[in-house]
Parts: structure tokens; sequence; C-alpha cells
């Protein structure tokens, strides 16, 4: 485990990176709003007030008038026109995740309006299934297709977005509607979206995000455990890659710990340390067979989930338990759900 002082290390790694404008960078230097968000929110746990209020204003500056954000940004600039309904819906998360660490009301009502125009303009990418589609594309169109990973992290986004609705007293029962059609396909409707299952992130983020929780969540991982787990390294980024990475490691240490499996959230947190540099950032990840960093970069989305992880473990914050809180009604057998067989139709009548 690490000490308090090494997460507040790992978390000025991040704002040595930050840009003059606030935007927090992948390495390559493209700025996404879903990376940048949880890169917000390691900062927060820190204390690290003002670049964090940098990054809000970033978000704020460059959301656009339908709720969205480019999928990428260089520089200020959108490369990628494209509106990713995960990267909108995220930002929930982080101001309530904001709010709770600092409690600062002035930031949370002063972003609100961002928050609301974002979850309206994810909620207007639901199905009549319940999945959301993962984006709008340059001209405006719908995608025709979900991403469980993308799904699974949206339906954490809703859910705190209704929090932060009873917080201000302003509810927003269309979200909570839309949040719990989207947990029902998400635990029960595997058909619903594409095929992404060598990748882990599909394995735990129905945990993660809060969709499926209980004796199924336990099944979910157990199912695809020896796959994707390394003992002594972490967890493989895809199932066919002897690689694995920071951030996907971590990420499962916070499905863990909202399980209750501390034991084993526990000892992943410790594999994936190997990664710590001594500066306090962290390597993306590592390939065990040629026994090289791969990519050989450091990346700020990999420190911020190894914050988030040890916030969750040592109880930093009054925020550590965001992922362990977030939950929703999910239906655990597919067969007795009340859906027409067969088809995927949800009947609404029946949620």
């Amino acid at each position: 485990m690490i000490s308090r002082a090494e997460v507040v290390r790992t978390a000025e790694s991040i704002a040595a990176i930050q840009q003059d404008d606030g935007g927090v960078p992948w390495p390559e230097g493209h700025v996404d709003a879903w990376n940048h968000v949880e890169c917000l929110m390691a900062m927060a746990v820190a204390g690290l007030g003002e670049p964090v209020r940098r990054g809000y204003a970033w978000l704020a500056r460059h959301q656009r008038p339908d709720g969205s954000w480019p999928m990428k940004l260089v520089d200020g600039v959108p490369t990628e026109l494209g509106g990713e309904s995960n990267h909108a819906a995220y930002v929930a998360a982080g101001l309530w995740h904001h709010h709770l660490v600092t409690g600062d009301q002035a930031v949370t009502e002063e972003h609100w309006p961002m928050v609301k125009a974002a979850l309206d303009y994810v909620a207007g990418l639901q199905t009549e299934r319940g999945e959301i589609v993962w984006e709008r594309d340059a001209r405006g169109m719908a995608s025709t297709y979900a991403l469980l990973t993308g799904c699974s992290s949206i339906h954490q986004g809703l859910r705190c977005g209704v929090l932060l609705a009873d917080h201000l007293g302003d509810p927003q029962p269309h979200w909570e509607l839309a949040a719990d059609r989207l947990a029902h396909v998400l635990a029960a409707h595997p058909e619903a979206f594409t095929d992404k299952s060598r990748f882990s992130m599909d394995w735990y983020y129905p945990v993660l995000g809060g969709a499926v929780r209980g004796r199924q969540a336990f099944e979910l991982l157990e199912r695809e455990w020896a796959t994707f787990v390394v003992p002594g390294l972490g967890i493989r980024c895809v199932s066919d890659q002897p690689w694995v990475t920071g951030a996907e490691t971590c990420e499962l240490v916070l499905a863990l710990d909202a399980l209750g499996d501390r034991e084993r959230a526990v000892t992943l947190f410790g594999d994936v340390q190997h990664l710590r540099h001594e500066d306090g950032s962290y390597w993306t990840g590592w390939q065990f067979a040629n026994r090289k960093h791969f990519p050989h970069e450091r990346s700020g989305y990999t420190a911020a989930a190894a914050v988030l992880a040890a916030d969750a473990l040592l109880e930093l914050t009054p925020g550590s338990g965001l992922f362990r809180d977030i939950a929703g009604t999910a239906v655990s057998d597919p067969e007795s759900c009340g859906c027409a067989a067969g088809t995927g139709l949800v009947r609404l009548e029946d949620l």
C-alpha cells in the first residue's frame, strides 16, 4: 500500500502535465473529456484546488451547445468532432466527486448547468431497448451501436447526476429512468452491445459502474479472472496479449472494493506498484514477455486511476466511496426480466 504522501506526489505528477489552458492531455498531446475528468478527480483527492478549478473551467469553455465535447482537442482546437456519450456523462461523476471531497457548494452550483446539458445529451442517445449509443458524429447523426464499457461508465454518470440534482433541489427524474433502463440492459442483455470482449474493461466495467452488484457481480468477475489477471503484475488490457496496464488494474481494484472484496483489491493494488515511477507518476503498461514498458510512456490517466484506487482503500477523502456507493437496481436473471424473448425489447412498464 502506498502512503498519503505518495498519493499526493502522484496527483502532483498529473498537475505537472496540465496545459496552460487547463486541459490534462494524453501523452501524445490530445485532451478528451473523460480522461480529463478522471485526472481532475485525482487532483481533488490530493487537495490541488487551483489545477482542478482550471480543469473545470476548461470543460465549461469547450462544451458545445448540444451538451457534448469534441472527442479530441489539441491545444484547445477540436481535431475529432464526434461527441461521445460516455465523455459527457463522466462530467457528472467528476462534479459529484468534487462536491463530496471539497464540499464546495459554489463550484457545484457554478457547473450544474454544464452537467444538466451533458446528461440531457446523453439521455437523448438512449435506444428503445435501453442501451445508449456511443456518439453523435460531426454531422449530428447518432451512432447505430452501443459499447458495454462506455454504457457502464454512463450508468455511473447518470446516478451521480441524479444525486447532484437532488442535492441542488432540481430533480431530473428522466435521468433516473434512463439509468434504471440502462442498468437493466447491462445486467440482462449482453446482445445489446458490440462485442469487445477481448478487452478487460468489458469484463469488469459493469461492476465498476454500479450496474451489476451482489452475487451476479462476483460470478461475472470469476468467469474471466484467470483470463485477465496476471498474478504479481496486474491485469491484461486485452486477453490475447502479454501486456498488463495500470489503469485497468486500478479500476478492477475499485470494482473489487465496491463489492467488499478488500483482500483481492489490496493484493492487486500492491501488484501494480511495479509501474510506479520514482517521481510518483505511473507507466501505462508492462509487456511481460519482452519485459519492457509498453507503450513507453507515463500517462496522467494511469496516475489518476492509481490515486482513486488508493483513496478507496485508504479512505483519505469523503469521496472515497464514489464507486462503492453508486449502484442501481439490476435484473440478474435475463429469462425472468419480462423482456420480449429473442428481441431484446424492454417493456418500460416492467422496469
